[in-house]
């Protein structure tokens, strides 16, 4: 049953470019909270099915468009976190079928991290944040991470990696996701750290959780 006198939860959106350095900085801000005082909902898993992926001129799977997203789910999601109900989703796992896909668990908490690539971009998502962070970084820098990235975890080479960041990745970027920069609360820029920005927003976080228990 849903609590009616219970505060309405603080709902941060953080985004930026494909290799920005969300991820680690995610974590590095979560290590600092329990799962009872911040819920993260990440839209890596609310990808559609495969056969639903579209491809490009040359027959390759594009994940970097924003049809790939069943933004449906995902803001239904959101909604039902801000209201007080646990949602259960299936965790996506790419391309790798060595992956057994757990069911993920997200609890109602006073602070909900919503976080991906086009969570400024779409409506339905961006309506319901109350502070919009963008994850910025170089792009020679996001490259290599990139590549590592895709290497280590999805299993691409070089040549694939490379092919996807300059029909892929970098059209997304300049007409999906760098337009939303403007619309951020906070830029924080990730070329070689981030520990002001992850510092700012830590304390900004413990400052919401010490109102709420007021």
């Amino acid at each position: 049953m849903v609590d009616t006198h219970r505060k309405k939860p603080f709902v941060i959106g953080i985004t930026g470019g494909s290799a920005s350095g969300k991820t680690f900085f995610l974590k590095s801000l979560l290590k600092d909270f329990s799962e009872e005082e911040v819920c993260l909902i990440s839209q890596d898993n609310y990808y559609r099915e495969n056969k639903h992926i579209p491809r490009d001129g040359n027959d390759i799977e594009n994940y970097d468009l924003p049809e790939c997203i069943d933004f449906e789910t995902y803001a239904g999601h959101i909604k039902s976190l801000i209201e007080g109900e646990t949602v259960n989703h299936l965790e996506y796992t790419f391309n790798n079928p060595d992956r057994i896909p757990e069911m993920l668990v997200h609890k109602p908490a006073p602070i909900i991290v919503v976080e991906g690539l086009f969570v400024f971009y779409e409506k339905s998502l961006s309506d319901q944040l109350d502070i919009k962070v963008f994850i910025d970084a170089r792009e020679k820098i996001k490259i290599k991470r990139r590549i590592k990235r895709d290497n280590e975890v999805r299993g691409y080479d070089m040549d694939d990696v490379l092919y996807r960041w300059e029909n892929h990745v970098r059209p997304t970027y300049n007409k999906f996701i760098k337009p939303t920069r403007k619309s951020a609360d906070v830029v924080i820029n990730n070329n070689d750290h981030f520990d002001n920005g992850l510092w700012m927003l830590t304390t900004f976080v413990r400052s919401i959780l010490n109102q709420n228990k007021d």
